[in-house]
């Protein structure tokens, strides 16, 4: 769980070279404290914008997300994070910037609702829902250290 005192503490969330093309998510209210993590899409649609903090630290890290299009064949994919199935427009391919040169991606769920999936999985599953919650912050944290080098901050 992590806190923001105002839009200006969201944005620092993200690495510099992201900071200056963040549409904000419309009706945000401050101060806002996140439980798991937060995730919007841009209005239009283009990007996928995801903070959340590493296992053990209260420090939000924030990723900026461009979607591939939307569409084309229909192919069923697997979301890397919470595991589950969709359809293209459901589950697509996720691109972040490592560099000026370079993109690494991901298969994820395109509106990063995993939280939602996930809790449900667990209802049915007769199991809390925080074993697979911290499982999904685990994968995030993950990708955001191996793809993209970001460390883990340990909480203050």
């Amino acid at each position: 769980m992590f806190r923001f005192e105002n839009d200006r503490a969201l944005i620092e969330s993200f690495r510099p070279r992201d900071r200056r093309v963040i549409e904000m998510p419309p009706g945000i209210t401050f101060p806002l404290f996140v439980r798991d993590y937060l995730a919007w899409t841009e209005t239009s649609g283009a990007r996928v914008y995801l903070v959340f903090s590493a296992p053990g630290s209260r420090k939000p890290i924030g990723i900026i997300f461009r979607r591939d299009s939307l569409g084309g064949e229909p192919v069923t994919r697997m979301c890397e994070w919470c595991h589950s199935y969709g359809s293209a427009h459901e589950v697509c391919l996720l691109t972040t910037a490592v560099d000026n040169k370079r993109r690494v991606g991901v298969n994820l769920c395109a509106d990063l609702r995993c939280r939602e999936k996930m809790e449900d999985a667990a209802d049915r599953s007769g199991r809390h829902p925080l074993e697979f919650l911290g499982k999904l912050n685990e994968r995030m944290f993950r990708f955001a250290h191996e793809a993209l080098g970001i460390e883990a901050q340990p909480a203050a």
